[in-house]
Formats: C-alpha cells, structure tokens, sequence
C-alpha cells in the first residue's frame, strides 16, 4: 500500500530545503524593514520559484508538513503585499488540494474501516477525490438510501509522518518565523503537535461534528452536515455544495466578501456558548458560502472544549482594553498568566499594545483588511517599536494559546476577505461581557 512517510532522511531533506529556500528568499526584505535596515527589493521570478517550492514540499509531503503550511496560510495576511504575493495563491492551494492517494489504497482503508463489504453501503463511489489535503482526502459518493455523502479517508501512516514532521519543523521555527511576524511559530507547532492525537481518530471528530450539527440544525446562518457513519480512519457525512471562502478571497464581489466575514464571525463567537466547543482550524478550505446564504463548516479534527463558554478572563480582559482601563487590565493579565515572571511592566503601555487589537469593537461596523493587519505585525514586529518590547515580556498561558489562535486566525481570514462586519452587534450578542457597561 503507498503510504504518506518516506525515509526519515528523505522527508526531513525536504523539509529542510524550505527554510533555505521559499521562507528565506521570502522573509529577506520583510525581514531588513523590521530591524530598520535598508529594504531590498525581491525578484518576481525568484518569489515565483518560492512560492512552488513551498507548494510542491508542504503539497507533496502531506501529513505534518502540510498542516504546518495550512495553519500558515491563515497568516499571509500580516505580510505586505509586494511580498506576500506569490505565495498567497501557493498557500492557498494548500487548503484544499495535495497529491491523491491511489483508488486501490482507497479501497483497502475502507475495506478496514467499514467491512469487506464497504461497497453495499453505497449506491456510488468517485474515485477521484473531490479535495486531498494534510492527513485525508474526500470522495463524493452516494449513500444506499440516495443521499450525497461526502467520504472522509485518511492516509495510511499519517499519524507517524504528521509526528516527524512536527518535530522537524520546530527545529526550523526561527528560520520560518520571519513569514509570520508578530505570530510566535514555535508554540504553534508545539499547539499543532498536541492536537495530534485527537485529530488523528476520525471517531472524535464525528463526535465533534455531530455536536455541532445538533446546535446549529436549522439555523438561518450556518449549516453543519450531518455525520452518516464513522469509524477510526473514516467518517461519512452529508455532501455539501457551496462557494469555498478561499474563492471569495480571490475573486468575490464586496457583497460576497463582508456576507462570508460576517457570517464566519457569527459561527466564531456564537460556538461556545451554544456547543461548549470552538472550531479550531478556521483557514478558508473550510468554509463555504451555500446558494441560500448561509456558511457550510467543514473538518471538525481540531476543536478547543469550552463547556462554559467563551473564557470569562478573555472577556474581561477585552472590555478592560476597550474601557482603557489599564491598571485593572495588567491586575488581571498578572493573574491569569499573561506576564512572564519577574516582569516589570508600566499599564500604559500593556494598553498601547493590546487597544489596536480591540479597535473593531469600538464601531458598529468594522471594515477588515490586509492594510490593518500588516500595521498589526509591523507595530509589535519593529524591534525598534516599544509594542515590541512590550510583547516580549508578555506570555501566552498554555491555557488560553487555542482560543488565542482561532481568534487571530478568524480575523485573518476576515482581512484575506477585507469584509465590513457588525462585529460589534456579533460580540453583544453572544459574548455580551465584553461590551457591558
């Protein structure tokens, strides 16, 4: 049976050639701004051949090595235009595509999952995936009752090479750290690596699914497919047909824009409190814009396990922000973990640093965009900057680095959108002790 892992030594030499090559060539100019150096201009062709080279790698090697470059891909965002270019169309493939696995191992995964006799419990089965990506690949498929099923299977060996690769990468992560300024790369490999486990048994995420379909059923805004079946290494679900979000990135009309960022920031902050869960892998494969107006959500492998909602301390610690009160705010960011031992920091500027981030809530409608998000990275990235000082002495608590993560993903993926979204009204009414007076 083909498998994901190659030797050790094969895939950690590919590895390897990233940081050298797309995230080097990529990060220089971005990298000389930071510091205050002079900037160099990059080469179209050169960035050209970065931005294959990190498809083709990340692509090719599945398992860890593209989830890493889909976590990623969230953030290209943050990074100036005239650079991040060729790599965003590179990056984004790597949302829904990757080299498929062959139909006949296909067929022995299913074989084992579901019985020998898998094919009675389908009417049809395609061959060819619908979407291959970093531990499984879809297949559409037909239900025996009629139904369009979508058929989740997942690659053989794909817990050991998500592992290795994991491992390696974080060995690269102050190579890689320039693509993403003002984003700590070394905790989110280390966050990707402890989901592992759980996303790795399809059994949890049908169980995820199933929670989310039962919150969301019949709601005006989100659909959530219903699972059909699952199993360790396969789960089948509901067929859903829409726009992906990562289309409307591309080349969707304003309209199109602000309905997905708006409907994407009513899932975020209205998950908790009605499943007790959040979505955790929030780049735009996973999302999808239906012809009646509502967003698909798609994968439910990662998830952080919220059973009283939204953290209160999060909460809190954003109205405090948005009220400016910075004495209060540095009481309660010293009690929860958020400031490395023995730090002595001034309120004022721990404000400085974190008001910008809450700057949507303070209108009734926000307009997001990649220019708002790279002023984001350049002010805590700039060595130069006193943000940057400031963010050097604050922690993130093991405890809330997921949910920190989602957020920042979800307003990233609203940026790549540049949507205009009542986020406010969003916020009042699922997480309302952020606003209240």
């Amino acid at each position: 049976m083909t498998d994901i892992p190659r030797s050790g030594v094969q895939r950690t030499a590919k590895l390897a050639s990233l940081p050298l090559g797309a995230a080097g060539r990529a990060a220089a100019g971005w990298g000389r701004r930071l510091v205050g150096g002079s900037g160099e201009e990059i080469s179209a062709q050169a960035a050209a051949r970065s931005a294959e080279q990190l498809f083709a790698v990340l692509g090719e090697l599945k398992g860890g090595a593209m989830k890493f470059g889909q976590a990623l891909s969230i953030f290209e965002a943050a990074i100036p235009d005239e650079l991040a270019g060729p790599y965003r169309e590179a990056l984004t493939k790597l949302q829904s595509s990757a080299p498929p696995l062959p139909a006949r191992d296909v067929h022995q995964v299913l074989a084992e999952q579901l019985g020998r006799g898998w094919r009675e419990r389908f009417a049809d089965f395609d061959d060819e995936p619908a979407a291959a990506a970093s531990i499984g690949q879809v297949h559409r498929a037909v239900w025996h009752d009629g139904r369009d099923v979508a058929v989740k299977v997942q690659y053989p060996g794909a817990d050991e090479a998500l592992l290795a690769d994991l491992r390696q990468l974080g060995r690269f992560s102050r190579l890689l750290q320039p693509l993403v300024p003002g984003m700590e790369i070394r905790p989110l490999i280390a966050e990707l690596r402890d989901r592992m486990a759980e996303e790795l048994d399809y059994r949890d995420e049908a169980d995820n699914q199933r929670v989310f379909a039962k919150a969301f059923a019949d709601d005006p805004m989100i659909k959530v497919p219903r699972v059909i079946a699952s199993a360790p290494k396969t789960v089948v679900s509901e067929w859903i047909t829409g726009t992906p979000i990562s289309a409307v990135i591309r080349d969707g009309d304003q309209r199109a824009r602000d309905l997905a960022g708006t409907l994407l920031s009513e899932f975020h902050y209205a998950s908790p409190p009605r499943c007790g869960l959040l979505h955790a892998d929030p780049h735009p494969g996973n999302f999808q814009l239906l012809a009646d107006g509502r967003l698909a959500v798609i994968d439910f492998g990662a998830v952080a396990r919220l059973p009283e909602g939204s953290p209160m301390a999060l909460q809190l610690m954003t109205r405090l922000a948005l009220r400016g009160e910075s004495d209060l705010l540095m009481e309660l960011l010293r009690a929860e973990g958020f400031v490395r031992p023995g730090m002595r920091l001034d309120p004022a500027d721990v404000l400085s640093y974190l008001a910008p981030f809450v700057e949507p809530l303070l209108t009734e409608r926000f307009r997001f965009g990649r220019p708002w998000l790279q002023r984001q990275a350049e002010r805590v990235g700039d060595m130069r900057s006193p943000d940057f000082r400031t963010g050097r002495a604050l922690n993130l608590p093991p405890q809330h680095l997921l949910v920190h993560r989602v957020t920042f993903g979800t307003l990233a993926v609203m940026c790549q959108l540049g949507a205009e979204v009542p986020l406010r009204s969003i916020v009042a009414r699922w997480q309302p002790a952020i606003l209240e007076d």
